[in-house]
C-alpha cells in the first residue's frame, strides 16, 4: 500500500489561489477514480476537483472557506501500489540520526523508590439535606410543571406575584413538593419576562453561526467595494408601459416557433442600446486607481440574476448587434445556465452596464448598487395599474418605475437624467425602438 497526494490544480489562467467552498468526501471515505472530492471558487466560477485514483481518504488539507494556493496539497489518500509519495514511516527510517560518541554512555537511571499504596478513604456519608433533589419533569411546552398541575405557594407569595404580573404557572418552585418561595419569584423576575404557557409560545435564545463562504462571500466583498469606492446617485422615474405591454402581447401571440417569448427585458435592452449611442460615456468602466475611464464601443449588458446559491451577473455580449428576439434568446440561455450553476467565467464577466430586476416583487423604488467598476446600473421595479390623469379624467394605465444608479464621480446628475428620460421616451413609444 502507498499514499497519493492530490494538489490543487491550476483552475484558470492567471489564478494563483482559490477558495474551498465544498467537500464531497470525509476522512475514511473510499473513493473511485474521477469521483468529485471538492469544489473551489475563483471570481464567480466554481470548479470541481476529481480524484485521479482509487483510494481511501486519509487527510483533508483545508476547511470550507479557506483560501488555498495553486499547487498546495489538499487531499492525501491510501492507495494500492506505491502511490506518489513515500509513507511517513518509510521516509523517517531513511533519515539517519547522528551517532553518539562511544565514550559517552548514558548513566543508568536510579530506580524509583517504592511507595506503599495509601488505603482508600471510607466513603463519605451524605446527609438527606445535602442530597440533590430529583429533577422535576418539565412539560413539552417548557413549563416547570405538568399540564393542569396547580402551583403551590403561600398567600403572600401569590399576592406578590399578582402585583408583579408574574404567572406562577411558569415559576419553578424550590420548596418542598415544588412550593414557590419569594426567592423563586426573585429568580424568575431576574431572568426576564416569560411567555405564558397557555399561549403555546416559548422564548428562544439560540444563536446559529453561519460562516460566509463561496459565492456569498464574493458578493459581500463586491458590494462592500462598490459602496466604499463609488459615489452613488440614484434617479427614479415613472414610465407608462401600457403601449409597450400591448405590443409585447401582440408579438408573443403571433411569434414564430423559432422565436422565444418576449419579456420586458429585451425591450429595455434595445432602449438602452439606443440611449447609449447618444451617451457613450454611460457604457464605461472607471479605473479609479489609474484615473482612467475605459469607454467601450461594444455594449455588454449584465443581467443580475438570483440563483439558489446567490446573486450572479451573466452578461449578454454585444447587445448592440442583437435584435429583440436574439436578445431574449440569449437572456433565457444565460439565466438557465446561471440557475443550473453551469455558466462559465466568460459568461459571468465582462459587462459594461447592468440591469437589475426583482420582477413582480420589485417594489415601488430601489437604490441599486453599481456593479463595480461600471458607472451605471438600471433597476426595474414592479409594474402596477395606476390611475393617470389625461387632462379630462383619470384612466387606468400600466405604470412602472425605473430606479437607476450612477457613479457621480464621472457621471453628472444632468447626464443621468437625460439617459433615463431617453429610455422613458423609447419605452412609452415602443415603435421608436425599431427605428434605426
Amino acid at each position: 500500500m502507498g499514499e497519493h497526494v492530490i494538489k490543487l490544480p491550476d483552475v484558470g489562467e492567471g489564478v494563483a489561489e482559490a477558495e474551498l467552498v465544498e467537500w464531497h468526501v470525509k476522512v475514511g471515505d473510499l473513493v473511485r477514480e474521477d469521483a468529485v472530492l471538492a469544489a473551489v471558487m475563483t471570481d464567480k466560477a466554481t470548479v470541481e476537483i476529481p480524484s485521479p485514483v482509487d483510494g481511501e481518504i486519509l487527510w483533508l488539507g483545508a476547511e470550507i472557506g479557506d483560501t488555498v494556493a495553486i499547487g498546495s496539497p489538499i487531499v492525501r489518500l491510501k492507495v494500492a501500489g506505491e502511490g506518489n509519495v513515500k509513507a511517513a514511516a518509510e521516509a523517517a527510517s531513511e533519515v539517519k540520526a547522528p551517532a553518539a560518541p562511544a565514550e559517552a554512555k548514558p548513566a543508568p537511571a536510579p530506580a524509583a523508590p517504592k511507595v506503599a499504596p495509601k488505603p482508600a478513604d471510607p466513603p463519605a456519608k451524605v446527609s438527606p439535606a445535602a442530597a440533590p433533589k430529583a429533577a422535576r419533569p418539565a412539560s413539552s411546552s417548557g413549563a416547570p410543571r405538568a399540564e393542569g398541575e396547580k402551583p403551590l405557594a403561600s398567600p403572600a407569595v401569590r399576592l406578590r406575584a399578582k402585583e408583579a404580573g408574574v404567572d406562577l404557572r411558569q415559576v419553578p418552585g424550590s420548596g418542598p413538593a415544588g412550593r414557590i418561595t419569594h426567592e423563586d419569584i426573585d429568580a424568575f423576575v431576574a431572568r426576564g419576562p416569560q411567555v405564558a404557557r397557555a399561549t403555546g409560545l416559548a422564548r428562544k435564545d439560540g444563536v446559529e453561526d453561519i460562516k460566509v463562504v463561496g459565492l456569498r462571500r464574493k458578493i459581500a466583498e463586491k458590494m462592500a467595494l462598490a459602496k466604499s469606492r463609488i459615489a452613488h446617485i440614484t434617479y427614479v422615474e415613472e414610465i407608462d408601459v401600457t403601449a409597450l405591454e400591448e405590443l409585447r402581447a401582440t408579438l408573443n401571440k403571433e411569434k414564430r416557433a423559432d422565436r422565444p417569448k418576449l419579456t420586458l427585458l429585451p425591450f429595455l435592452m434595445r432602449a438602452m442600446v439606443k440611449a447609449i449611442a447618444e451617451q457613450p460615456n454611460l457604457n464605461a468602466l472607471f479605473d479609479d486607481e489609474a484615473g482612467v475611464i475605459h469607454q467601450h464601443e461594444g455594449i455588454h449588458i449584465g443581467i443580475a440574476a438570483q440563483t439558489p446559491n446567490g446573486l450572479v451577473v451573466p452578461v449578454v455580449k454585444h447587445a448592440e448587434a442583437r435584435d429583440l428576439w436574439d436578445s431574449a434568446a440569449e437572456v433565457n440561455r444565460l439565466a438557465d445556465a446561471a440557475k443550473a450553476g453551469t455558466a462559465s467565467r466568460e459568461e459571468l464577466s465582462g459587462s459594461t452596464i447592468t440591469i437589475t430586476s426583482l420582477g413582480a416583487t420589485g417594489g415601488v423604488a430601489t437604490t441599486p448598487v453599481i456593479n463595480y467598476p461600471e458607472v451605471a446600473i438600471v433597476g426595474v421595479n414592479k409594474m402596477m395599474v395606476r390611475p393617470v390623469w389625461d387632462g379630462t379624467q383619470f384612466i387606468p394605465r400600466k405604470m412602472m418605475n425605473l430606479s437607476s444608479s450612477f457613479d457621480h464621480r464621472v457621471i453628472d446628475g444632468w447626464d443621468a437624467a437625460v439617459f433615463v428620460q431617453r429610455i422613458k421616451a423609447l419605452l412609452e413609444t415602443p415603435a421608436l425602438i425599431f427605428v434605426d
